[in-house]
């Protein structure tokens, strides 16, 4: 999704940042995206297979120059350990969002209820005699689809998780970088820059690391 503010291009973006397990670390960050005017649209946060790791995955909107300089400053916060600015579009990565419908469930509307989770893989997690609740996962533009047509039946409330995201297998992503602890993090493959010889790709874990500790 594209649009403009008059200054420049205005482009979803999609930023996975591990960090140390740590209190404050998330009001950092979020505080780099605040101080330059940016919301931030979805938030996840949990720990990795690593209790002492935790990923962060947060979406938000803006001109990818001003984005560029948002995840340099990230990458300076000590606690970073790595920041990788996923490409909307390219198919480098996968991305999934999870949500809960509570939905306004009249006798002659249960059936139609029933027949639109089941279209979009979704599943029944709690009836009432009043309403039916439901859990899907999927892409965003599938949770949106499912959302409008649910929403003539009458949509009581919703919680969404926002999306989270990973890698296709041993395929790069752009700007991917690890500043320290990168013995405690698996190998990351990026796109092979100018000069790296043609076809050729580098492990995260093989870049210099600038300002490592």
């Amino acid at each position: 999704m594209t649009r403009t503010n008059g200054v420049g291009i205005l482009r979803n973006h999609l930023i996975s940042i591990l960090v140390e397990n740590r209190p404050g670390v998330l009001a950092r960050v979020a505080a780099m995206f605040s101080a330059r005017g940016y919301n931030i649209d979805s938030l996840s946060v949990a720990e990795t297979m690593d209790a002492t790791i935790s990923r962060i995955t947060c979406m938000t909107s803006g001109s990818d120059e001003v984005l560029d300089q948002i995840v340099k400053q990230i990458r300076k916060l000590i606690d970073v350990l790595r920041v990788v600015h996923f490409p909307l579009g390219c198919g480098q990565f996968v991305a999934r969002e999870m949500v809960l419908i509570r939905i306004q469930a009249r006798d002659h509307e249960r059936a139609e209820i029933m027949r639109i989770a089941e279209i979009f893989r979704g599943k029944v997690v709690d009836v009432t005699k009043e309403s039916i609740t439901l859990e899907a996962t999927g892409d965003q533009e599938k949770i949106q689809a499912m959302l409008e047509l649910l929403q003539p039946m009458g949509i009581l409330e919703i919680a969404r998780t926002g999306p989270v995201a990973l890698p296709r297998g041993k395929m790069g992503v752009q700007n991917g970088e690890v500043r320290h602890g990168a013995d405690r993090l698996p190998p990351f493959e990026v796109p092979a820059r100018p000069g790296d010889g043609l076809g050729s790709s580098r492990s995260l874990d093989e870049m210099e690391i600038e300002g490592a500790v």
